[in-house]
Parts: C-alpha cells; sequence; structure tokens
C-alpha cells in the first residue's frame, strides 16, 4: 500500500537582506546645535539603497527623540554656576577643535586682551638704579615712541595740579610784562548836603586876604573875630577866649604849631604873638614887619610870615634873635603861604598873581608863575605826590592849576567858575575839594587826575573865606561873610571813631549818624 505523500509544501527561500542602518537617536555635542530635518531625513530613509523602515520604528524614532531634545540637554548642562570662584561665567565644556574665550567683566577693562597696539603704549616708568637690569633697545623704543606721542617718561600724562613755570624755558619779562587789569570795585558814597553843625562868628572881616581859621591836631578849632581870639574844642564843646591888651588893631591870621600846643597869631599891627593855649596866656611877641601879618604857616620851630609889602620872614622861635631870614619877590601883599610835608619847600602866592617855589635855606625863589590873572590865596601840596602843588586864582581867575616843582611844568588845569578861596587834599582818596566865593559861594569835590566833578554843595548865603579840616581828615570846616561857622562830613572812613579825636562831640555824644540828611548819592571807583 502506498502511503500517500503529505502534501508538498512551498517554501520560499530566505532573502538575504541587506544590512539596515541603526535607527539610533543621534547624539551631539553639548555645545553643537542639532541637524537640520533635511539631513535627519535623510539619514532615515533618504538614501536609495536603504529599505524604508516601519511606521512602527518611525513613531518608536520619533518618540524617544522627543523626549531628550539638543536644546534641553544644552540647556541642563550649560547653566551651572560657579557660586564659589566666578559668579559670572557661565560654566561650558569647550567643543573639540575650538578654543575657549576669554571671559571677563564688561565694566572692568583687561589689559591681556586690549591687544598689541595698545600694549605698545604701556611705557613704563624708569626708575633710577635700574636701567642697568633692562634691555636697552627696549628702552630706546620706548623713548622714541614718547617722543612720536609728546609724552615724557620723567612725568605721569594725567596730573591735578598743573606745573609751575620754570625760569629756564620760558621768558619772564614777557610773563610778567604784561599789562595789569586794575580791578574796580563799585561802592556807593554818600555826600551830606547839609551842615553838621553851624556856629555863629560874630564880628568876622569880610576880607579875602586875610587867614583867620585853622584846625590843630588835638582837636580844636581857632578863629579870630575882630579882636578876639576863640578857641573851640570839638571834643568837649568848650570856647576859650584869649583876651588882647591892644584894642586898636585887628587879628589879621592865624596857625597852630605842628604839636597843637601853641597858637601863632598875626596882627594888623605887624606882629607876631605866640600863645599857650593850655595856660591861656601869650609867651612871646614877634615884632618887625611894618604892615599886616596876612598869613602864617608854621614848619617845626620854625614861623614864616606874609606880610602885607610883600616881604616873607622866618622866625626861629628858640632864639631871641627870632628873624633868621627875609625872602623878597612879591610885589604885593602876600595872601597865600604854605609848606610842604618834608619841610624842604615853601609855597607862596600874592596880590600881584605870582606863585612862587622857595628852597628852605635859599633867598631866592627857585620856581616863579604867572599862569594866574588874579590874587592867589589858595595853596595845597598834595599828600601822596610831594612835587605837585595846587593853585588856586581870585574872582578874575577862578582857576585851578596843579605844578609839578621838579620839573616846573604845569600838570593839569580847571576852570571852577567862581572865585577860589582854599583847596584841601584829601590823604585817603584821590580827590581835592575847593572852596568858592563869588559867584557860587559853594564847595565842590574833584577827582583827580581826571579832574571830573564828583560833587558840588551850596555851603553859605554868601563867599565862603576860610576853611580848614579836621585831625582825621573827614570834617571840613568852613567859615564865610555871613558869620557862619558850619562843619561839613566829607569822607567816611569808619563808623566809630577812637581816642575822641578824630569826631566832633556834641553833648557829650558822638556822631554815628553819619548818613542822615543824605540828598546826593554819587559812585566811586577805587583801583586795587
Amino acid at each position: 500500500m502506498v502511503k500517500p505523500s503529505s502534501p508538498k509544501q512551498i517554501t520560499t527561500p530566505p532573502r538575504k537582506r541587506s544590512p539596515r542602518s541603526r535607527l539610533t537617536t543621534p547624539s551631539y555635542s553639548r555645545l553643537t546645535s542639532p541637524p537640520s530635518r533635511a539631513k535627519s531625513a535623510k539619514s532615515v530613509g533618504g538614501s536609495p539603497k536603504t529599505p524604508i523602515a516601519s511606521r512602527g520604528d518611525l513613531f518608536k524614532i520619533f518618540k524617544s527623540s522627543k523626549k531628550k531634545s539638543p536644546k534641553s540637554i544644552i540647556k541642563k548642562e550649560i547653566l551651572k554656576l560657579d557660586v564659589i570662584a566666578n559668579d559670572w561665567n557661565y560654566q561650558t565644556t569647550p567643543s573639540k577643535g575650538k578654543k575657549n574665550k576669554f571671559q571677563c567683566d564688561r565694566f572692568i577693562p583687561v589689559r591681556e586682551t586690549m591687544g598689541e597696539p595698545s600694549e605698545q603704549l604701556r611705557i613704563p616708568q624708569r626708575e633710577t638704579g635700574k636701567e642697568k637690569y633692562l634691555n636697552n633697545n627696549e628702552f630706546e623704543y620706548q623713548e622714541k615712541l614718547a617722543e612720536a606721542c609728546g609724552v615724557s617718561l620723567e612725568k605721569r600724562i594725567l596730573a591735578f595740579n598743573l606745573q609751575p613755570p620754570s625760569s629756564q624755558k620760558d621768558d619772564l619779562r614777557q610773563l610778567y610784562n604784561q599789562p595789569i587789569k586794575l580791578s574796580t570795585i563799585q561802592f556807593k558814597r554818600r555826600i551830606l548836603t547839609s551842615p553838621e553843625r553851624i556856629l555863629d562868628a560874630p564880628g568876622l572881616l569880610d576880607d579875602y586876604y586875610l587867614n583867620l581859621l585853622d584846625w590843630n591836631i588835638k582837636n580844636m578849632v581857632a578863629i579870630g573875630l575882630d579882636q578876639c581870639v576863640y578857641i573851640w574844642n570839638a571834643d568837649t564843646g568848650d570856647v576859650i577866649s584869649l583876651e588882647r591888651t591892644n584894642p586898636s588893631d585887628y587879628i589879621a591870621s592865624l596857625s597852630w604849631s605842628n604839636d597843637g600846643d601853641y597858637l601863632a597869631v598875626g596882627t594888623s599891627d605887624g606882629d607876631i604873638q605866640i600863645w599857650d593855649v593850655l595856660k591861656e596866656q601869650k609867651i612871646r611877641s614877634m615884632l618887625g614887619h611894618s604892615a599886616r601879618v596876612g598869613v602864617l604857616t608854621w614848619n617845626k620851630h620854625i614861623i614864616s610870615s606874609g606880610c602885607k609889602d610883600g616881604s616873607i620872614w622866618h622866625h626861629d622861635t628858640r632864639v631871641a634873635q627870632h628873624k633868621i631870614a627875609e625872602l623878597v619877590d612879591h610885589t604885593s601883599e602876600v595872601c597865600g603861604l604854605k609848606w610842604n610835608y618834608n619841610g624842604n619847600q615853601l609855597a607862596s602866592g600874592g596880590n600881584d598873581n605870582r606863585v612862587n617855589i622857595w628852597d628852605a635855606r635859599a633867598s631866592t625863589p627857585r620856581l616863579t608863575k604867572n599862569n594866574h590873572v588874579a590874587a592867589v590865596k589858595a595853596l595845597a601840596w598834595c599828600p601822596w605826590q610831594n612835587h605837585i602843588l595846587a593853585t588856586g586864582g581870585g574872582s578874575y581867575d577862578r582857576h585851578i592849576h596843579f605844578w609839578n616843582v621838579s620839573s616846573g611844568a604845569r600838570v593839569k588845569s580847571v576852570d571852577t567858575g567862581s572865585q577860589v578861596t582854599s583847596i584841601i587834599w584829601s590823604k585817603d582818596f584821590k580827590e581835592l575839594l575847593s572852596t568858592h566865593g563869588f559867584p557860587d559861594h559853594n564847595m565842590t569835590i574833584w577827582t583827580y587826575p581826571s579832574l571830573n566833578k564828583i560833587a558840588e554843595i551850596p555851603a553859605h548865603e554868601s563867599r565862603i573865606l576860610h576853611s580848614a579840616i579836621s585831625p582825621d581828615n573827614q570834617v571840613v570846616a568852613t567859615a564865610a561873610s555871613d558869620e557862619n561857622l558850619k562843619f561839613w562830613r566829607w569822607m567816611y572812613n569808619s563808623l566809630i571813631f577812637e581816642n575822641n579825636q578824630s569826631s566832633i562831640n556834641y553833648s557829650g555824644k558822638l556822631l554815628y549818624d553819619l548818613y542822615s540828611k543824605l540828598d546826593s548819592v554819587v559812585s566811586l571807583k577805587v583801583y586795587i
């Protein structure tokens, strides 16, 4: 019996499988970005020789790549801070083939990272004694580089203080011969247009050629009224009268000594008397003049007197024979006489319209000026320039001339418009005050040398005959033919005066109210 054969199984021979690429998650470096989609697609199934993976395998690949993305890997690995050492630097793992760049704070530059050109400008300071340890070529290169850049190796480039000028390099004549710009300080100066005090002066002679008012260094005012001499103490307000025995003559001139203890009095009969004011008695009488003595002036122990006959005598008060010199040049009455501050020159003015300058030991005038056309009574020497003399003419002249007695030249001139009776210089400012007679009867304050008019004060109702200044050069006393003696505040050096010698005391009170009755305000420039 034949066994039935089993059905023949059809078997397919096993297909040779080509080596299949492994579909695994691509491994990337920590500092590289993932590949593009085109590249990944090519690796999955882009090659024609590579069989296409099944749908399940692709899902597994996508799911595994989604769990760990390259971005999350980089974020976890990079953001690690070294808290102990570098709080501002990220910990990074350098990739292969790339150098790690130097990390630093952006606000604090590091010299090593600034490049070679800036490194070459780092010129080290050369210290003495160390040149032998350094390379000479390096120093030569540094010197040339510093010379090209205009930098000195011996000093710092940046300095807070400028170096003082060197006398070896700079010409001091060009540096210090430049004109100096004077800075000006302007302040308001107040000038009183009303007197501080008015005293009656009955019996005052209305004579232009006499000199009947003077103020001494002890703050006492002497005035001649007809036949008597009255002395008013400005500190206490007391009045002293010097009794005279000869009623036939009258007082023609007055002058205090330099120390203020003695008063010289010239009379109409040619007598010169010396009075001790404290004892209120006459200590000496010097006769000799043939006519009235209209002007007197002191020079230490010498009294110079001007007579109506045109002669000038020098009297030595220490000896019995008092006449030591006689100066003859004027042809008419001498009405102005003044020694300079040094006591070596004497200025005289007369009714012959002449001004003479005499040396102390000469009998002939050193200079003679005939520029005035009227009598010259007002004479004043400048206190800060001993060679400057101011002279004022009478009613037909009305000019003030300024003379340089060293060269004999006339420096300045000004037309006052009125008869000039006296001139007073200020010792504190470059100013002068002039008093006038006909027709204005006023006082005028001038600047010098510009001769600008600062103020013009109507002083009296009639012409001013005499004037005198206080020992502190602040108050001016004027006497006029209206028989009034007025005191004017001219300067203000301080508000509180000391020693009771620099102000007038009325009823035991000092004059502190200096700014009352203000009628004019001027602006004055003082150069410093």
